[in-house]
C-alpha cells in the first residue's frame, strides 16, 4: 500500500462510515458501520501498527431519508468530498458501510483525486453480483445493484455527482471477482462493455492465486490506483450470514484470506470499501468480526513473516487480453 506511513512504519488509514441503506429494500445496512467498530476494526488495524483516524459517520447532502437514484445522489456527493480530502491529505480511505451504492461516493472520490493526480484507477469489485445494472435493466429498481454502471456512464441515470464530474470510468478498468448471480439486461451489458469477470466457475476450476495474480499484474503494469471494493456476500453465506442478498457457493474463509493477503503483499491497494454488512441478520455478531478478521489480513496480519515476491507485471499484450 502506498499511503503516507507514520512513524511506526504503518500507514495513515482514514476510516469514513457510511451508514446508507437507501439503496436496497433490505432494512438494516445503516447498522453495518457500527457493527464493525463494535467488532474491533480501528483496534485490529491499530494493533497493526497503522494509526487509524475515526472519521464517524457521513451525512448525506440534504434531508435525509427516501430511497432511490434521488436519496444516494445525496450520499454520493458528500461521501466523495470525504473520500477525496482523505486521498489529499494522504490518507487510505476506509468506507464502511452501508450498502453497494456507497461505492458511487467512494469511487467518484477516488476518481477525482486520481484525474487530478493524473494516475490511472483500476477497480477490483469482490462481490458475488456484477452491480452493473441500469434502472431499465434492474429488475428489482434498487441502487446498490447499479454503481458501476452509474460510474461507466451508462444511460439512464439522473445526475448523481457534483458538477464537474470527473472521466467516466472506463468498464476495462473494472474487475469483478467471484461473481455468481447476474441478471440477464446486465449480463449483456457487462460483455458489450468488456469488464473483466472471474466467477465463480473459474475460481473452482483455478483457485484465487492465478486469477488475481493477472488482475494485480494489470494493476502493476500501469502503476495504478488500485480500489477494492469488498461485498460481504462474496463469501459463502455460511461463514457471513449478514447481508439481505445471500447467494450460495461463494468464496470460502481460506479463500478470502488469501486473496486479502495477496492484495496486502501487492503493495497495491490504495482505497477501500468494505459493504452490505446487515447486523440485522447476522448471528451474534459473526459476520461482523469475519470482516475484521479479512481487514486486518489485508492491512497485513500474518502467521509467519515470510519473503513476498514482486507482483510482476503483465506485458501490455497479455493485458489487453485478460
Amino acid at each position: 500500500m502506498t499511503s503516507e506511513t507514520n512513524s511506526g512504519g504503518g500507514f495513515h488509514i482514514a476510516l469514513i462510515g457510511a451508514p446508507i441503506e437507501v439503496g436496497t429494500s433490505e432494512p438494516g445496512a445503516l447498522m453495518g458501520p457500527a457493527a464493525l467498530r463494535t467488532a474491533g476494526l480501528v483496534r485490529a488495524l491499530a494493533d497493526l501498527g497503522h494509526t487509524v483516524i475515526d472519521h464517524g459517520d457521513v451525512v448525506p447532502d440534504g434531508p435525509a431519508g427516501g430511497r432511490g437514484l434521488d436519496a444516494v445522489a445525496a450520499w454520493t456527493r458528500a461521501l466523495s468530498r470525504v473520500v477525496e480530502d482523505a486521498l489529499a491529505g494522504g490518507a487510505l480511505p476506509l468506507t464502511a458501510g452501508g450498502d453497494h451504492s456507497l461505492s458511487l461516493g467512494s469511487l467518484d472520490g477516488v476518481m477525482r483525486h486520481c484525474a487530478r493526480q493524473g494516475r490511472p484507477l483500476f477497480v477490483l469489485w469482490l462481490d458475488a453480483h456484477a452491480d452493473f445494472n441500469t434502472p431499465e435493466t434492474s429488475p428489482s429498481g434498487n441502487v446498490h445493484g447499479m454503481p458501476l454502471a452509474a460510474l461507466c456512464g451508462e444511460a439512464g441515470f439522473p445526475p448523481l455527482f457534483a458538477e464537474p464530474a470527473p472521466p467516466a470510468l472506463a468498464p476495462t478498468d473494472i474487475h469483478l471477482f467471484g461473481l455468481r448471480s447476474i441478471d440477464a439486461g446486465e449480463r449483456a451489458l457487462v460483455t458489450a462493455r468488456r469488464v473483466g469477470v472471474t466467477d465463480m466457475r473459474t475460481i473452482d476450476e483455478f483457485g484465487v492465486i492465478a486469477p488475481l495474480r493477472q488482475v494485480l499484474g494489470r494493476v502493476a503494469a500501469r502503476d495504478a490506483h488500485l480500489h477494492v471494493s469488498f461485498d460481504i456476500d462474496f463469501l459463502d453465506p455460511s461463514i457471513a450470514p449478514g447481508v439481505g442478498t445471500t447467494v450460495p457457493g461463494g468464496a470460502t474463509f481460506r479463500e478470502a484470506h488469501l486473496i486479502m493477503e495477496m492484495l496486502h503483499d501487492s503493495g497495491l491497494v490504495r482505497s477501500l470499501d468494505i459493504v452490505e454488512l446487515n447486523p440485522f441478520l447476522d448471528e451474534r455478531g459473526r459476520s461482523a468480526r469475519v470482516l475484521v478478521e479479512l481487514a486486518a489480513s489485508l492491512f497485513g496480519r500474518r502467521i509467519l513473516d515470510r519473503p513476498t515476491a514482486p507482483i510482476e507485471a503483465v506485458p501490455s499484450d497479455m493485458a489487453e487480453r485478460a
